[in-house]
């Protein structure tokens, strides 16, 4: 008899043969729910709602840190985008770099995200620019925050705001109560844990911080060879003792998932590359995988994310992967 396990996870085209039941791991029915992760993460971190979950990075780094055991960490990496390069800026704010960001309101989610440690971790060591330098104003409420899970306090030396339960960050740019925001997550239907509806991406008063994102995305992968990773995944540590064969049928699953998905990118890719919509020189990085689970092929990403947070006073001490990921999972 197969095991059944619940699952949260959000959707994309490498989730997706999993939440479909098109790729099953081996021995396990998953009851598979589709969330936005803002709500997964703080459900998950309060109420323990699934035994399986995507989670962020930094919540796992922090809870691991505080002693928490209800989770283990599992190396399927759902998403990762190069997060300093989505910063918004008002356009009357008078941010013209990053170096303008000292002494300028930004606006965050929430201070602890995943998101915003990386956009931080690139400020500070790609352009001098610390946290301390900043005022942030924080959406989420301590009541469906993550880190209202994990006991978040400002760090030292760091201005942590709460904004008013009847404004957003949307609206505070907007207003120009905010200069910039170093993340933003605009809600499209009902979410128990963001605010925001207003498309700043789009509006006239405001614009990225750098002005061609792509390049800048570029320009940072050539330097630090790092593609931010933003969520894994964590199974109940009781269930991955119990049953500890569970962990790496799961990672086998999430592993052929991802090859579905990147076969189906690669098509896309030799269309494009034949029709001569791609150059040549890009034709080869189009090629390689774009990404990978396990610890091996991420231990930089993943070191550097808990040096990130250590540095950012999330964590008081610098955490090693093997406190994070299954046993199991270390040499895949």
């Amino acid at each position: 008899m197969n095991l059944t396990l619940s699952l949260a996870i959000s959707e994309n085209p490498r989730t997706r043969p999993i939440l479909s039941g098109a790729v099953k791991p081996d021995g396990i029915d998953l009851v598979a729910t589709s969330l936005h992760p803002s709500e997964m993460f703080w459900r998950q971190l309060r109420f323990a709602d699934f035994d399986v979950s995507e989670m962020s990075i930094s919540s796992l780094l922090i809870a691991t840190a505080r002693g928490d055991e209800n989770w283990v960490g599992l190396p399927v990496f759902t998403t990762r985008r190069f997060f300093h390069t989505e910063m918004l800026v008002r356009r009357a704010a008078g941010i013209a770099s990053p170096a303008d960001l000292k002494g300028k309101r930004i606006g965050v989610p929430e201070y602890q995200q995943t998101a915003a440690l990386w956009a931080r971790g690139a400020l500070q060591h790609e352009f001098g620019v610390a946290p301390p330098d900043m005022e942030f104003w924080m959406e989420r409420s301590p009541e469906h925050s993550h880190g209202g899970a994990t006991g978040f306090k400002p760090p030292p030396g760091v201005v942590v705001r709460q904004i008013p339960p009847d404004k957003n960050i949307g609206s505070m740019m907007v207003a120009g109560e905010l200069d910039a925001t170093l993340h933003y997550v605009r809600r499209y239907k009902q979410d128990l844990v963001d605010r925001s509806t207003i498309d700043l991406a789009s509006h006239p008063d405001a614009k990225p911080l750098f002005a061609d994102p792509t390049a800048e995305g570029v320009r940072y992968y050539r330097k630090t060879g790092l593609y931010p990773i933003n969520h894994g995944m964590v199974i109940r540590r009781t269930l991955a003792e119990a049953h500890p064969w569970v962990v790496l049928n799961l990672l086998k699953a999430f592993v052929r998932a991802n090859e579905i998905a990147e076969g189906e990118r690669q098509e896309h890719v030799d269309y494009h590359v034949k029709a001569g919509l791609v150059p040549q020189e890009a034709a080869a990085a189009l090629r390689r995988p774009l990404i990978q689970h396990g610890v091996v092929a991420n231990r930089g990403v993943l070191e550097t994310a808990a040096q990130y947070s250590h540095e950012q006073g999330l964590t008081p001490r610098l955490l090693s992967l093997d406190e994070l990921f299954a046993a199991s999972t270390l040499d895949q």
